[in-house]
């Protein structure tokens, strides 16, 4: 199993945070006590530029949960639809060659799914494997790559594909003024990845330098359901997210990796890189604390956060892009590929290249 390609695709509006920030002051100047907190809980989240579906001054239109998931469909399907091209195009490949598609989103709902809409779209087949994922957040993009490789396991004369859409901006909630809310509106971005997944006996027609998958391990971490996720209302998404986020990390990481590359009869010492979800600040550097990481490890997880914000399911996906076309390890070295995400959960994968 290897993964053969990574695509992204943003939408067309990019603004400073600063921007971002003076926005919302403008647009919550009413309901705000102190606007000044919401300008420094931006400037703590790492982040320098975010991609948004909509330009800012268009947002105070949407009005409801209907409005805003409409939004969200008519985006998703459009750069669902770029992300997947730029990732099939580099291999010569086309959507005709795939055999399975997993999608996921937590920032939208829809009926038919996303993929489907996709497919009447682009050339998939006709018998084409449908997974939509919806709910798994953070940790989607992770836990997308490994159910996919569960796929091509299965059928290794095919090839898989995660798509990935998170725009996050569509979730921002007027009559929340809560710091989750605040924090939350400074730290996630608009964004779509794809990753093809190939099969151990598919002949790739094009060029391609992906990592094998080797092994993943999904953990559950029980009566965590407090820590992130959502609470949906009318007025759609509601951020749930806990200042024990690191805590979890803190305490559960290290152990969880150690058991897992124990069972492939690895250590630590054995990584070379770390492909990490960018859920934000505090998070990387709980990740790089648990872990004992040099400070330069998580170098481009840093960096995604700095360019795009918070992702959800597609951060550790830009992470991959990154890595495949910038940073690729040597042959023979091995990476490991992590997400966290509500439940509270992990997601690890073993790479080789």
């Amino acid at each position: 199993m290897q993964i053969a390609s990574v695509g992204t695709s943003f939408p067309p509006h990019r603004y400073t945070q600063a921007e971002i920030a003076e926005a919302l002051v403008e647009r919550w100047r009413d309901k705000l006590p102190e606007p000044r907190l919401l300008t420094r809980f931006h400037l703590n989240c790492g982040v320098e530029h975010r991609y948004t579906v909509l330009p800012l001054e268009a947002y105070p239109s949407l009005v409801g949960f209907g409005a805003t998931n409409g939004a969200w469909i008519t985006a998703a399907v459009d750069l669902g639809e770029q992300a997947i091209t730029r990732a099939l195009a580099p291999i010569g490949l086309t959507a005709a060659d795939v055999s399975a598609i997993f999608f996921a989103s937590v920032t939208g709902i829809a009926s038919p799914t996303i993929d489907a809409r996709l497919i009447n779209r682009m050339p998939f087949p006709t018998h084409v494997k449908r997974t939509p994922i919806f709910g798994l957040g953070c940790v989607a993009g992770a836990a997308g790559i490994a159910r996919a490789s569960d796929y091509v396991r299965a059928f290794p004369d095919q090839i898989a594909l995660l798509l990935s859409v998170e725009l996050c901006s569509l979730t921002w909630q007027d009559d929340d003024q809560s710091v989750a809310n605040l924090i939350s509106t400074g730290l996630f971005g608009d964004g779509c990845a794809a990753v093809v997944i190939a099969g151990d006996n598919v002949k790739l027609p094009g060029p391609t330098a992906g990592p094998k998958i080797l092994a993943t391990r999904s953990t559950f971490y029980r009566h965590t359901e407090h820590v992130m996720g959502w609470d949906i209302r009318d007025t759609g998404f509601r951020i749930v997210l806990s200042p024990d986020v690191p805590k979890v990390v803190l305490e559960n990481l290290k152990g969880d990796v150690d058991t897992f590359l124990t069972s492939q009869s690895l250590t630590q010492s054995d990584i070379t890189s770390w492909i990490f979800h960018s859920g934000g600040p505090k998070v990387l550097e709980a990740a790089e604390k648990a872990l004992t990481l040099p400070p330069e490890a998580l170098a481009l997880s840093w960096k995604s956060l700095r360019e795009v914000g918070n992702l959800s399911a597609a951060s550790v996906l830009c992470v991959l892009e990154d890595t495949l076309t910038n940073h690729p390890g040597a042959p023979g070295t091995y990476s490991i590929l992590a997400a966290m995400g509500p439940a509270f959960c992990l997601e690890l994968i073993l790479l080789q290249w």
